[in-house]
């Protein structure tokens, strides 16, 4: 699955699974493979992607900032 592909939460979801399996096989490959430098390098990005979005010629995708928190916090303390 690759990122681009992703428009609804099957894709999402499908998205999640391989990324996760990339870590697992490429783990070598990631520039932040561990919980902590990857929750850095997203709150990094989130900080700049504006300028990613406008450099890249495309639109700023919907933002639902409060699902993703939510999510992010769930990931936490979900079974």
């Amino acid at each position: 699955m690759q990122l681009h592909e992703v428009s609804s939460k099957a894709d999402l979801l499908r998205f999640l699974a391989a990324l996760r399996k990339d870590l697992v096989t490429n783990k070598e490959n990631w520039e932040n493979p561990t919980l902590d430098m990857y929750l850095e390098a997203m709150q990094s990005w989130i900080q700049v992607m504006d300028g990613y979005y406008s450099d890249t010629y495309q639109t700023i995708p919907e933002q639902t900032w409060k699902i993703l928190a939510d999510i992010l916090y769930a990931a936490k303390i979900h079974e």
